[in-house]
């Protein structure tokens, strides 16, 4: 079945550098291999682990984010959609659960606010849960995909000795996996789909993985695990919410409007990469667009092209563009990041104050300010030819 969403996670992978063309066949031996890792991987009941959750821009391979967590993962088959239990923490505090999904709803604890917010899926709209998974959940659906999908694919099997390493190539398709494989819309990740898997020898299974879209890369390294010393009747999840916190749950949670519109916006000043300062007052076009966007967010980095083409059709007097760096703070990944892509327009480091001042809950978003710099229009999300027709819209009205 074919995902179309305006916007996907990204939280993530890039084109490689060779494609190979039609459908190839995985070698008898590799099946024989991949079946006895998936029969291993079957054979988890529970798992506790430490891992690393890193991430890196488009072609790039300098990490600009990584989250260290520790991990309890339960198959659970009651749960058609992800199968799985889990919770999650930081590593340097087991104590302080961040993230826990019992199969029924998914919760979020904010330890700074004291609130938590619980997702029971009773809006969802999708064929699957937006739930992204454990990791020998998600290593168990890649391999398992391989060996049942009628998709055309390529594979590759590498022995380094005490580690092999399970290479998947997913032509014409982007597949992700939630629970199960799905395909999503190409529009903002165009084919192929890249999923490699290193195999641990001693006992034939996974320990780490790395995942290539169009969005971005990331990648996940588990180590101190420990298999079935913990059973699934034993997770509550209600025992992992704190008594002291506010619960939000969908139904009594406002939907979220920004009230920033045709009111000033607010003073930053901001780096660059270079260490130079902007001042929102330096910029004194007659039309002003302000972007927040996020290196590994998929629909922000298909909208370089469009901002581009903008800056080249208007003059310097009438229009100017602003790209605001809300994710990453790894220097050198954002200089590799900008000259990759040839940017024309000013690429600036945000902070928490101007996020918080601008209420960005999510990239790409795009506030088109006037001459005075009051607010006129904020469209989020993006989507190759509406927003673009939207967003030049908005500036030939205020030109």
């Amino acid at each position: 079945m074919k995902i179309k969403l305006r916007q996907m996670i990204s939280i993530l992978p890039y084109l490689w550098s060779f494609i190979l063309i039609g459908s190839c066949k995985t070698q008898n031996h590799d099946i024989d291999y991949l079946k006895k890792v998936l029969v291993n991987l079957e054979q988890i009941k529970s798992a506790n682990y430490s891992s690393k959750l890193s991430a890196s821009a488009p072609g790039d391979t300098l990490q600009f984010i990584t989250v260290s967590r520790y991990t309890e993962e339960y198959f659970n088959p009651a749960d058609t959609f992800i199968g799985s239990k889990f919770s999650v923490t930081q590593t340097m505090d087991t104590s302080k659960v961040s993230w826990v999904y019992d199969g029924l709803a998914e919760t979020f604890m904010d330890w700074n606010v004291k609130t938590i917010k619980i997702d029971s899926f009773k809006t969802n709209i999708l064929p699957f849960r937006l739930v992204f998974p454990p990791f020998y959940n998600y290593t168990k659906s890649i391999i398992k995909y391989t060996l049942e999908t009628k998709d055309s694919i390529s594979t590759d099997i590498k022995d380094l000795g005490d580690t092999i390493i399970f290479n998947l190539i997913v032509h014409n398709k982007t597949i992700e996996f939630f629970g199960k494989a799905y395909e999503m819309d190409s529009k903002h990740t165009p084919p192929p789909s890249n999923y490699k898997i290193w195999i641990n020898k001693s006992n034939n299974l996974p320990y780490r993985y790395k995942r290539t879209l169009t969005g971005n890369t990331s990648w996940q390294t588990c180590n101190k695990v420990e298999f079935n010393k913990k059973n699934i009747e034993d997770f509550k999840a209600s025992e992992y919410i704190p008594s002291d916190f506010t619960i939000l749950t969908q139904e009594n949670q406002k939907p979220f409007q920004n009230d920033l519109l045709d009111k000033k916006a607010p003073d930053w000043r901001l780096l660059n990469a270079y260490n130079d300062t902007v001042h929102i007052n330096d910029l004194r076009s007659k039309v002003l667009m302000i972007q927040f966007t996020g290196i590994g967010c998929g629909p922000c980095h298909e909208a370089i092209p469009f901002l581009k083409q903008l800056v080249k059709e208007y003059s310097h007097n009438d229009f100017e563009c602003v790209s605001i760096e809300s994710w990453s703070r790894n220097i050198e990944g954002i200089k590799k990041y900008q000259k990759s892509n040839a940017m024309n327009y000013k690429f600036l480091i945000s902070n928490k104050q101007v996020n918080n001042d601008y209420q960005v809950k999510g990239v790409p978003a795009f506030y088109i300010l006037d001459k005075n710099r009051i607010i006129r229009r904020i469209i989020t999300g993006y989507s190759k030819g509406s927003t673009d027709k939207e967003i030049k819209d908005a500036i030939n009205a205020l030109i």
